[in-house]
């Protein structure tokens, strides 16, 4: 399970407490705060706290006072042109700050993106829990044969057991020695922080991550995308619902333009032109290469 009954209790006392305020607060979000949703076998997100909401953007991006227009339509449609045209700076007034639960593999991959403040929590300090990522059969897959980044079809039979025995028993047999070298019985014990070395890629960390929502919404683009991989994409995907009740309008804003839509090059849309004109266009008369040409068909 992903909480304890003891981090549940503590969850359900503060969503219990209520704090008046005067700052601008979005109600899609309010219903969210401290609550922990489940995200692969022992991993949650959680929101502890946000800044702002969609009239912060619009009032960041006309300077003004109060909640922008009194047209609700108006707001929406500047959200939606800043998206359009790429104005990042008015999505950077609203902030997200999240608990995370995750596998260390998973956080290394996370951790690229450079843009949000992270506190994780410290194995130099602390034992680490003894929490495994072990995947669902569904999602043990063999290497592509056409992208080195990616899966291909399901392991099974087996395969699939021997390959799932090895994972729980090799993770096992190093949380045992990981125990044995930091304990106090009669020996000096090793220091945390070398005797976590000897934990697999597949053990659980937490972290407080803090991002401003241009930036957020860029993680969400590479990482909720169907391409992304599996283990990373599942919290991604879970942030997704919660950002669409925090900023609902620049959220479908987002998946209009960002999530849903397409960028072209020079040459795919001189192609596309010329399509539209009833010219035959092939890849050998496209000014591409094999690959692009492979994108670009799979686009139209």
């Amino acid at each position: 399970m992903p909480l304890t009954q003891d981090q549940q209790d503590e969850i359900n006392e503060l969503r219990s407490t209520t704090t008046q305020t005067l700052r601008a607060t979005a109600p899609g979000m309010e219903k969210h705060l401290y609550t922990a949703y489940p995200v692969l076998d022992h991993g949650f997100v959680r929101v502890i706290d946000y800044m702002g909401d969609d009239n912060a953007i619009t009032q960041a991006a006309r300077v003004s006072y109060g909640k922008g227009t009194k047209a609700v339509s108006n707001d929406e449609g500047l959200i939606r042109y800043l998206m359009r045209h790429w104005h990042s700076t008015p999505f950077e007034m609203c902030e997200l700050k999240l608990h995370v639960k995750l596998p260390v593999f998973v956080a290394r991959q996370w951790i690229r993106h450079r843009t949000a403040n992270v506190n994780e929590y410290s194995a130099r300090y602390s034992i680490l829990d003894r929490e495994f990522y072990i995947p669902a059969p569904e999602h043990l897959a063999a290497q592509s044969v056409v992208n080195n980044q990616g899966r291909g079809e399901a392991l099974s039979g087996e395969e699939a057991e021997r390959v799932l025995r090895y994972l729980r028993d090799d993770a096992m047999r190093c949380y045992d020695h990981y125990e044995e070298m930091i304990s106090q019985d009669d020996q000096q014990g090793l220091a945390r922080e070398l005797a976590r070395m000897n934990l697999p890629a597949n053990v659980y960390t937490q972290w407080y991550w803090k991002v401003d929502l241009h930036n957020l919404l860029h993680f969400l683009r590479l990482r909720a995308d169907a391409h992304a991989q599996y283990e990373i994409r599942v919290y991604a995907d879970e942030i997704c619902k919660l950002v669409a009740d925090w900023v609902p309008y620049a959220y479908k804003a987002f998946e209009d333009y960002r999530m849903g839509g397409a960028t072209l090059s020079s040459t795919a849309l001189d192609c596309v032109r010329r399509m539209i004109k009833g010219e035959e266009v092939t890849q050998e008369n496209s000014g591409m290469s094999k690959g692009e040409w492979r994108e670009f068909q799979a686009l139209l």
